[in-house]
């Protein structure tokens, strides 16, 4: 029996390492853990050519691109390239009906027309280093969770201080595989970043949210940006007098051809993974937290784009709303569909029953690892219901618009209401929500608002969901007759915050005295309500089953790893500089279906229906197709090749990196990922899993022939050969 049990426990472990296309791995141990395998991929470089602490690197070229994305540097001139969906938000404030940068496009044709973005930031990375004893010093297994933590963010404080004393950097401590290890991170931070280009929405969109997530794709998905810096190169807020960024590395750029096969590496910032949680945590995701979203958003943005289609102002007013909402809407249906198809939970349980023979197999470890996965089901049998309760809350109330935003309001009336508060400090804050109202009412429909509460409101005061309702939403239903459309005209009828004349009114001249008149907001007593009732009600079983489960995790990521000693771990995601490397590669996605590794601008034009908005292709691009001038950025074969795609494990926040090759040339712009491989944050499949890039030849040549910006080009380090 016990031979049984051993070969089994071989095969269980042979199936979960970590396949050859699969992680997200530390640049800081690339030397150690992956210059063997990425060699034997085909990579020509080092591992200290890619990340170094004493010379300049790869890694020197790399930046954060605001909250959330990746870009790189591709000259000496301080220009960075990232997605035009990760600059879509900036550049649609600059645009109007006059200046409709996301129709049209941009492009600055000399440094004077670059156009600045105030809160914009670009963060590159000056050192990593592993402070894990440092951290946890002090700690022992015998500490309560609450004491452990205390003393590690006691230790944390001491060593950021430590590390930006005497200098301008910024420093931030991560934990990685589920609070077992922690780094330092010592940044440099930019705020002077400016927009120098960015092609048509029918061009850096095309297809839209219909393509999105999708394969075969042709979209022209990048941006440009200029780094500026004080006369010391140093950072500084925007100032006409700082000049462009000097920077350690720009990435070179390969003009070559990319064929099926080829190496490549994607380095950038992904956002967040969970590879290693138990199957309960995959059936909460798939069951409960998944189809309340699908269904909710789903339903407003067919409100938004019926709105969109039929205004140009909404249009533009609700571009960036729409592409936020169903970007996660799409993935979460096709995250759903991978994880059915590859039976995630059933292969996830399989594991589990491996690992309870395998710690139930020592008196010691069964001990310390027995009840492990009992109690992950009980955490998440209680955590999961209110989860999805808050998620049909969160979307069907606060996804309002005009209810979001009156909480924003909640500082003021706390600050007026505090006899302590001196006037200062209220004339700031209104300050700053005149501010933040003129940006809220620039992109604000009422009436597409009201067609949002009609339709999602009554998901909460629905006789299924009437009990999670907050006080306040069942008797104003009740008071409107039961009656959704009385409702909502009530609401807004009465409401300061449908109009921006009312409320900037209330604004001007404002008195302490006057925070009265915005408590008592119909608008603003429905939000805060609703914010007070989730507080009340969801977030203390989901923040105290969610602080349990941080410690179950730690534990079983600690027996994970002791129970598969020769398996190569890689940390989840956590928004930190990160590696993953694979091949350009096809794929099947399903019977009788396989797909190319690239697509060409012909593909742009079979998909050219100038009846729907996303599928518009711009005249000039037309002509450029007809006549084959595609000057020197064409494929051997004499197509322009637009998009491509690998078996780089890639996640959120990977928008924007880098693709690269062998030789580490910039060679692709990472964008997105296969609908058939979305799941690849809970599952990775090399058999499905594909990174989508934009091919760096069709990006030079939108800029160079479409745009005649040849001069951005001129910037760049161009490799031919």
């Amino acid at each position: 029996m016990k031979k049984i049990y051993i070969i089994a426990l071989a095969l269980a472990l042979i199936g979960k390492c970590t396949k050859a296309d699969e992680g997200l791995w530390i640049p800081l141990f690339l030397g150690e853990l992956n210059e063997a395998q990425m060699k034997a991929l085909g990579m020509r470089i080092t591992a200290e050519d890619i990340y170094s602490e004493n010379n300049v690197s790869l890694k020197d070229a790399i930046v954060i691109f605001g909250r959330g994305c990746t870009a790189e540097v591709i000259s000496d001139q301080g220009l960075i390239l990232t997605n035009h969906h990760c600059a879509y938000g900036t550049i649609q404030s600059h645009s109007s009906i006059e200046h409709d940068y996301l129709t049209n496009g941009f492009w600055a044709m000399n440094k004077a027309e670059e156009l600045s973005n105030p809160g914009l930031t670009v963060t590159f990375l000056i050192r990593m280093e592993e402070v894990t004893k440092r951290v946890l010093k002090g700690t022992d297994a015998e500490m309560t969770e609450q004491s452990r933590n205390d003393t590690i963010q006691v230790n944390i404080a001491k060593i950021k201080d430590e590390a930006v004393k005497d200098n301008h950097f910024k420093a931030e401590i991560k934990s990685f595989f589920c609070k077992n290890r922690y780094f330092l991170f010592v940044n440099e931070v930019f705020e002077d970043v400016r927009l120098v280009g960015a092609p048509p929405s029918n061009i850096g969109k095309f297809g839209g949210d219909t393509d999105n997530w999708m394969w075969p794709r042709h979209t022209g998905d990048f941006s440009l940006f200029r780094i500026y810096a004080d006369s010391s190169n140093k950072p500084a807020k925007y100032s006409e007098n700082n000049i462009p960024y000097k920077p350690k590395k720009h990435l070179h750029i390969s003009a070559k051809k990319i064929s099926e096969g080829d190496f490549t590496f994607v380095f950038g910032y992904p956002g967040s993974t969970d590879e290693y949680i138990p199957s309960y945590g995959i059936d909460m995701q798939v069951n409960f937290i998944n189809p309340p979203g699908i269904e909710l958003q789903g339903k407003k943005i067919d409100i938004y784009k019926k709105a969109m289609e039929e205004n140009s102002e909404v249009r533009i007013q609700y571009a960036a709303k729409l592409a936020g909402i169903a970007n996660g809407w799409k993935k979460a249906i096709g995250e759903n569909r991978g994880i059915t198809r590859l039976k995630t939970i059933e292969e996830k349980k399989a594991f589990e029953k491996i690992f309870a023979d395998w710690a139930g197999s020592s008196d010691k470890r069964n001990k310390k690892y027995g009840g492990l996965l009992p109690e992950f089901g009980k955490v998440y049998q209680e955590l999961s219901p209110a989860y999805s309760d808050l998620i049909y809350l969160r979307e069907s109330v606060l996804g309002i618009e005009i209810f979001r935003f009156a909480r924003s309001f909640d500082d003021l009336i706390r600050l007026c209401k505090d006899n302590k508060t001196n006037a200062a400090s209220i004339k700031e804050s209104v300050e700053n929500l005149k501010k933040s109202s003129e940006n809220f009412y620039k992109n604000y429909q009422v009436s597409v608002d009201q067609e949002v509460f009609r339709t999602l409101m009554p998901e909460i005061v629905s006789d299924q969901r009437v009990n999670q309702a907050p006080p306040i939403i069942k008797k104003l239903f009740n008071d409107s007759g039961s009656d959704i459309n009385n409702m909502c005209d009530k609401i807004f009828g009465q409401s300061v915050f449908a109009s921006r004349d009312q409320l900037l009114g209330l604004l001007d001249n404002f008195k302490q005295s006057r925070y009265k008149k915005i408590e008592k907001d119909i608008a603003f007593r429905v939000a805060a309500a609703t914010s007070i009732f989730a507080s009340e009600y969801y977030l203390p079983v989901i923040n105290a089953k969610r602080a349990v489960l941080d410690s179950l995790m730690r534990v079983y990521m600690q027996a994970q790893m002791e129970m598969q000693p020769f398996k190569n771990f890689y940390p989840d995601a956590n928004f930190t500089l990160r590696v993953t490397y694979g091949n350009v590669m096809g794929y099947k996605p399903s019977d009788a279906v396989s797909y190319n590794y690239f697509t060409t601008l012909e593909g742009i034009l079979e998909k050219e229906d100038p009846a729907i908005y996303d599928y518009v292709v711009e005249d000039r691009l037309k002509e450029l197709y007809r006549s084959k001038d595609y000057g020197d950025y064409a494929d051997p074969d004499g197509t322009m090749h637009v998009c491509f795609i690998g078996t780089n494990h890639t996640s959120g926040g990977n928008s924007g990196s880098p693709v690269l090759d062998a030789d580490g040339n910039l060679i692709g712009l990472n964008f997105d990922r296969c609908w058939e491989g979305t799941m690849s944050d809970l599952d990775y499949d090399i058999t499905q899993c594909r990174n989508i890039g934009l091919d760096i030849r069709y990006c030079l040549f939108i800029i160079d022939k479409f745009a005649g910006a040849g001069h951005l080009v001129d910037e760049m380090t161009i490799v031919t050969d």
